[in-house]
C-alpha cells in the first residue's frame, strides 16, 4: 500500500508547501499547472483515440438487427439473449453472461458510453453529467405533501446508468433487509437464496477490497478480495469530516469500523467508496465492460439504441413468450432483434416499467386509456415505487477548508467568478497531476446510521419519546436502521442546480431510509420517447415526518457537539440573510422544522421497488428467480426488482442482484 499512498502524500506536501507563499504566487503556479495539464489531456485524447482497442460497440444497426421500413421487416438476427438497459446491473449481466461462449449476448443501451468523458471519473464532478445528454432528466409531478413542487431526479443514460453519476458509496444495507426479502416470498422457488446468510456471498463476489491503514480495524476476512469493482477508503478525507466523525461519536453514535458486515449497520463511519486507488471513480461499465471483456467475440454492445417494446408470441390459452425486441436509433428507425432464449429488462426503476407498459405488461384500465394491447394486467408494474427522501442542512465553515469553498461555484450568480475558475483548474490539476485534493471527494463522506426509536440517544438531543410510541416500526428489524445523517464537507442546492451563495460552507443531510409513502410510475403516452409519469407521493404518511422530524433533532444535537460546533460559526455572530443556514436548527419548533423539510426534500437517487419480486397476489411483478409472473422468456434485473427499499444505498445491492442473476441464468442453461 506505501506505493499507493505516495502520489497523495507527494501532493500533501506540494500543497502544504504552496499554502506557504503568498496568494498571488499561489494563483500563478496553480493556472501554469492547469495550463500545462489541458496540454497533456490534448496530447493524450490523441494517443487514446488511435490506440483503442477494437471493441464491439455498434451504432450501425443493421449490422446486428433487422430494420423495418414501412411495416416490413427485412434481414434476421438472432441472439441468445437480448439485455435492455446498460446500466448498473446491465454492464454486470453483460460481463458475466458473455463469460460463457456458447451464448451470444447483446447488450442494448439507450445512451452512450462515459469511458472517455474527461468528467467521468472524476469523483467530484458526476454534478456535470446532470441535465445533459447522460442524463434521462427525470422531473417527479408536483408533490402534494412537499411544498407542491416538481422534484428532479437525476438518472443515468449511459452504460454504468447511475454508477456513473452518484456519490460512490459502498453500502449493503442492514441483513436483514435481505432476510425480509426472503419472507416476502412466501415459499416460492429460490426464496431462501435471498437470505443475508446466502446473499452475502454476491457481495464479496463483485468486491476487491484495499486496505487502508487508517482504517486498520476492519476486518478483511470479511470484505471481497478477488472482484472487478475496486473499492476502498480511497477519496477526500477532509477535516471537517473527521469534526464531524468526532460529534457523533461524542453525541452518542458509536464508531463502527465497518458499516457492511454480519453485525449490522448501525453507527457513524467514513463511507467505503467505489473509488480505486489511482482517485477515479468506479462503474459498472469500467470494472465490467473491461477491454477484454469488450473483444469476446459472443458480446455485442449497441448503444444510442432506445428500446421501444417487447416482442412476443404464443398461441391463444398459453401464457405468452417473449422472443425479441423492438428498439429505434436516434433518427427514431425502428429495428427488431430477436431472443431465442430469453430478454432481460434491467432499465431500472423508471423506465423498466415504462417498458413493460409499452410492451402490454401492466394495469390493464391505465394501459387501455391509451389503446394498449394489455398482454398480461399486472397492477404491481409500476406501483410501490419507493426512495430515499433526503433533507439537506447548512452551515458555516469557521475553518474555512479547501472543501468547503467548492459549495461557491464558477458562477457567481449567473455571472462568471474569476477567481473561482482559476481555483477549480488548480483543483483539476492537482487531481489529474497527483490522484488527489478536492476533487477526489466522493460528497457525502461519512455517514451514521441510527434507528428513531432510540430513546436514549434521543434523550441526548432533548427529545422525549411519548410512552407509549405509537410511531410504526417499518424498519426490517430490531438491529436495522431507519435513519441515515451523512456529511459533505461542501453544501449544495437541489443537486447543484442553484448557485450556493459566496463562503465556505458544509453540509448534514438526514435521510428517510424506511419510507412508508409510496408512489407510482406510470405512462404519459404510448410514445416510448415521452417520459413516463413519475409520482413517489413523498410524505403521504405522518410517519415519513415523524422520524425526519426526530432526524432533525439529531442534527441540531451534533452541530452542537465538540469539536463540530466550534468548526461552525455562533448563530449569533452570523448573518444569514438567505435563510439557507441551520445554526438555530435547536430553538426551532417542530411545526418549523416539518415546513422546512416539506420545501427541502430531494431524491437520494435511490427509486426502487417498481416492479418487485413478490407473488403475484401480493401485487409481485417477478419470482424469486426473477421471472415476470404470467409471461414465458422474460425477466427483470435492476432495483425495480426489491420487494422494498433497502436501509442504505442501492447500487451495492444492485450489482450483488445482477451477480445473483448472472448465476441464475447461467445455471438455467448449464455450463
Amino acid at each position: 500500500m506505501a506505493s499507493l499512498e505516495r502520489p497523495h502524500a507527494v501532493a500533501d506536501r506540494y500543497s502544504a508547501v504552496l499554502r506557504l507563499l503568498p496568494a498571488p504566487l499561489q494563483a500563478i503556479l496553480r493556472l501554469r499547472s492547469a495550463v500545462v495539464l489541458g496540454a497533456l489531456v490534448v496530447v493524450l485524447r490523441v494517443v487514446l483515440s488511435r490506440s483503442r482497442r477494437k471493441s464491439r460497440k455498434i451504432t450501425d444497426f443493421e449490422r446486428i438487427a433487422r430494420p423495418v421500413r414501412g411495416g416490413e421487416k427485412t434481414g434476421a438476427s438472432e441472439y441468445d439473449v437480448v439485455l435492455v438497459g446498460g446500466g448498473t446491473a446491465g454492464c454486470v449481466l453483460a460481463s458475466r453472461l458473455s463469460e460463457n461462449p456458447k451464448l451470444r449476448v447483446l447488450l442494448i443501451e439507450a445512451g452512450g458510453s462515459s469511458v472517455h468523458n474527461p468528467f467521468s471519473r472524476v469523483p467530484a464532478l458526476y454534478h456535470r453529467f446532470f441535465h445533459t445528454g447522460y442524463d434521462w432528466e427525470i422531473f417527479t409531478t408536483p408533490q402534494e405533501h412537499a411544498a407542491s413542487k416538481r422534484k428532479y431526479w437525476p438518472r443515468g443514460r449511459m452504460l454504468g446508468g447511475c454508477s456513473s453519476m452518484n456519490a460512490m458509496i459502498f453500502h449493503h444495507g442492514a441483513p436483514t433487509d435481505f432476510d425480509e426479502w426472503a419472507a416476502m416470498q412466501k415459499g416460492q422457488e429460490g426464496a431462501s437464496e435471498w437470505q443475508y446468510e446466502n446473499f452475502s456471498k454476491y457481495f464479496r463476489k463483485f468486491e476487491k477490497f484495499h486496505p487502508s491503514k487508517d482504517y486498520s480495524l476492519v476486518d478483511v476476512a470479511l470484505r471481497g478480495s478477488a472482484g472487478p469493482v475496486n473499492v476502498g477508503y480511497f477519496g477526500n478525507n477532509s477535516e471537517t469530516t473527521q469534526h464531524f466523525l468526532e460529534a457523533c461519536h461524542n453525541a452518542g453514535l458509536e464508531r463502527s469500523p465497518d458499516l457492511n458486515t454480519a453485525k449490522g449497520t448501525l453507527g457513524s463511519s467514513k463511507v467505503l467508496t467505489f473509488i480505486d486507488s489511482q482517485g477515479r471513480r468506479v462503474t459498472t461499465e469500467s470494472a465490467y465492460l473491461t477491454p477484454e471483456v469488450l473483444a469476446r467475440p459472443n458480446l455485442v454492445i449497441a448503444t444510442h439504441a432506445q428500446v421501444t417494446r417487447i416482442l412476443f408470441e404464443g398461441a391463444e390459452g398459453e401464457a405468452p413468450r417473449a422472443v425479441g425486441v423492438q428498439f429505434q436509433d436516434r433518427k427514431g428507425e425502428l429495428f427488431e432483434v430477436r431472443a431465442k432464449r430469453e430478454v432481460i429488462i434491467s432499465a431500472g426503476a423508471i423506465h423498466t416499467p415504462q417498458i413493460l407498459m409499452l410492451s402490454g405488461i401492466g394495469p390493464a384500465d391505465h394501459l387501455s386509456s391509451f389503446n394498449i394491447h394489455v398482454l398480461v394486467d399486472h397492477p404491481g408494474v409500476g406501483a410501490h415505487l419507493m426512495d430515499h427522501p433526503v433533507i439537506d442542512f447548512h452551515f458555516r465553515d469557521k475553518t474555512k477548508s479547501r472543501m468547503s469553498a467548492l459549495s461557491y461555484d464558477a458562477q457567481k450568480f449567473g455571472k462568471v467568478d474569476p477567481a473561482a475558475v482559476l481555483k477549480q483548474l488548480a483543483y483539476f490539476a492537482e487531481y489529474k497531476i497527483w490522484a488527489s485534493g478536492p476533487l477526489t471527494t466522493n460528497v457525502a463522506e461519512a455517514a451514521a446510521f441510527t434507528r428513531s426509536d432510540d430513546a436514549g440517544l434521543l434523550a441526548k438531543a432533548g427529545v422525549t419519546l411519548p410512552a407509549p410510541d405509537d410511531l410504526e416500526d417499518s424498519t426490517s428489524g430490531s438491529g436495522a436502521p431507519d435513519i441515515e445523517i451523512f456529511f459533505t464537507p461542501m453544501s449544495y442546492i437541489e443537486h447543484g442546480r442553484v448557485p450556493f451563495p459566496p463562503g465556505h460552507h458544509v453540509g448534514v443531510h438526514t435521510v428517510l431510509l424506511r419510507p412508508t409513502s409510496t408512489g407510482t410510475v406510470r405512462l404519459q403516452s404510448a410514445k416510448p420517447s415521452d417520459a413516463p409519469i413519475v409520482d413517489p407521493k413523498y410524505f403521504a404518511t405522518q410517519h415519513d415526518i415523524t422520524v425526519l422530524v426526530r432526524a432533525a433533532r439529531l442534527v441540531a444535537h451534533i452541530i452542537n457537539t465538540a469539536p463540530f460546533s466550534s468548526a461552525t460559526l455562533d448563530p449569533a455572530g452570523s448573518s444569514d440573510t438567505s435563510g439557507l443556514l441551520n445554526h438555530n436548527l435547536a430553538q426551532q419548533s417542530d411545526a418549523e422544522i416539518e415546513a422546512l423539510i416539506r420545501d427541502r426534500v430531494e431524491t437520494l437517487y435511490h427509486p426502487a421497488c417498481t416492479a418487485r419480486m413478490a407473488p403475484r397476489e401480493d401485487g409481485g411483478v417477478v419470482d424469486p428467480l426473477l421471472r415476470v409472473h404470467g409471461v414465458q422468456g422474460l425477466r427483470v434485473c435492476d432495483a425495480s426488482v426489491f420487494p422494498t427499499i433497502t436501509s442504505g444505498h442501492t447500487a451495492s445491492p444492485t450489482i450483488a442482484l445482477a451477480e445473483r442473476a448472472a448465476d441464475i441464468i447461467l445455471g438455467a442453461y448449464g455450463e
